[in-house]
């Protein structure tokens, strides 16, 4: 059976390509993140990893989350989860300073990673398609995140939920993730 670390390794695995194809002539594409573009987006990531990272070593503040400017660190961010130290709640600002098990951050990074590097993918024009066992596991995970006031709030991880026709798992966990399935970026010439 795999763990979570190894879903989260795969993950990060499968959207390293994606990530990889951008260009400088693409970072100001629309994306998926409603108000990013492509750079503020890679960004975003890239501060995400950063955050995680350090997170899962010691105590850190909302500024090791912060966005910075592309630089490879996604594999800094799996070999920090496997050196964790499992038995350590690991504090994470964002989410008003609570503390979480190193499964549940991990998982929380797995999902955080697929949806964005679906986003990159949207972004660029290009389809995607996970492996089926990431897929299942990372709706298992869309599952658990709250909804209500918590997605309309400035500043929000996710937008609120939105319904799909689209009976496929993909599909339903980004529309429970407040993403629509079927985005496409325009083109300028496109744009009313």
């Amino acid at each position: 059976m795999q763990t979570i670390f190894d879903l989260h390794r795969r993950a990060v695995d499968a959207v390293r390509p994606i990530v990889a194809r951008v260009g400088e002539a693409d970072l100001g594409r629309p994306t998926p993140c409603a108000g990013w573009d492509l750079r503020t987006l890679l960004a975003h990531m890239i501060g995400q990893d950063h955050g995680f990272a350090a997170a899962v070593r010691e105590d850190v503040g909302v500024e090791a989350f912060a966005p910075r400017e592309h630089e490879e660190w996604a594999t800094a961010v799996v070999d920090a989860f496997a050196a964790a130290d499992p038995a350590r709640a690991v504090l994470l600002p964002e989410f008003e300073g609570r503390r979480f098990p190193l499964e549940m951050v991990v998982g929380f990074h797995f999902l955080d990673t697929l949806v964005h590097g679906w986003d990159v993918a949207a972004s660029l024009g290009i389809a995607i398609t996970y492996d089926e066992d990431l897929v299942a596991a990372v709706h298992e995970q869309a599952r658990l995140v709250p909804g209500g006031e918590a997605r309309t709030a400035p500043g929000a991880v996710f937008a609120p939920a939105l319904s799909t026709e689209d009976g496929s798992r993909w599909a339903q966990t980004l529309a429970m993730l407040g993403r629509d399935p079927h985005w496409a970026a325009r083109s300028p010439a496109h744009q009313p």
